[in-house]
Formats: structure tokens, C-alpha cells, sequence
């Protein structure tokens, strides 16, 4: 079984940054492409960004909303993966849910992860 906590939402104004966490269990991250996703109200799930297993090298994949702002990234010591967020902008707002697919390379489809966690929700004020 697999765990995955997010935490570091909070409130924030336009233009801040915020650090998102997810700290797994029952799985390295090492051995698993992560993901974060987000949904808004009123909205449908998407993607927001990947890295592939660590021994791929690492590969990034964002989201064209988000690139140039948000960074993922993981510390395999702590078995955690992160998401800086910069810039950020209203319409980010929503809640921020982590994910890990039993994949090689990166993934940016919800059915390609077999894991989510309980998410965390970013709120971003004009």
C-alpha cells in the first residue's frame, strides 16, 4: 500500500510563491514517475506537472499554463517530491493533488497513476 501526504497549501497573494510537498510511504519515489495535479471548482482534474523515475534522468513535463513558473522536484532521501510554485496567479487556484504512476518516464494522463493523495488546497487572492 502507498501513501502520499501533500502539505504547504495555503493562502497567498498574486505574484507569491508556495512550496508544495508530498512525502510518500509503501513506495520510493525513486521507483515511480510522480505527478501533480489540480482542480478547481467547478472544474475537471488536470495535469500540472511530472518527472519521470530517477534513474531516467530526472525529465521534466509541465503544463503550458504553468512553465516557467512551477518546478517539480524530488528528494529520494526523504522519499519526497516537491512543487514550487512562482508567479503565482488567481487562476491557480485549487486543490493540488499529488500522484505516482508505476512508470518509467513521465506521465501527464490521471489513469496512468495508480496513487493519489488526499490533496491540498493553494488558494491565490487578487
Amino acid at each position: 500500500q502507498v501513501q502520499l501526504v501533500e502539505s504547504g497549501g495555503g493562502l497567498v497573494q498574486a505574484g507569491g510563491s508556495l512550496r508544495l510537498s508530498c512525502a510518500a510511504s509503501g513506495r520510493t519515489i525513486s521507483t515511480s514517475a510522480m505527478g501533480w495535479f489540480r482542480q478547481a471548482p467547478g472544474k475537471e482534474r488536470e495535469f500540472v506537472a511530472t518527472m519521470s523515475r530517477s534513474w531516467g534522468g530526472g525529465v521534466t513535463y509541465y503544463a503550458d499554463s504553468v512553465k516557467g513558473r512551477f518546478t517539480i522536484s524530488r528528494d529520494n532521501a526523504k522519499n519526497t517530491v516537491y512543487l514550487q510554485m512562482n508567479s503565482l496567479k488567481p487562476e491557480d487556484t485549487a486543490v493540488y493533488y499529488c500522484a505516482a504512476a508505476p512508470a518509467f518516464g513521465v506521465r501527464s494522463k490521471e489513469w496512468e497513476y495508480d496513487y493519489w493523495g488526499q490533496g491540498t488546497q493553494v488558494t491565490v487572492s487578487s
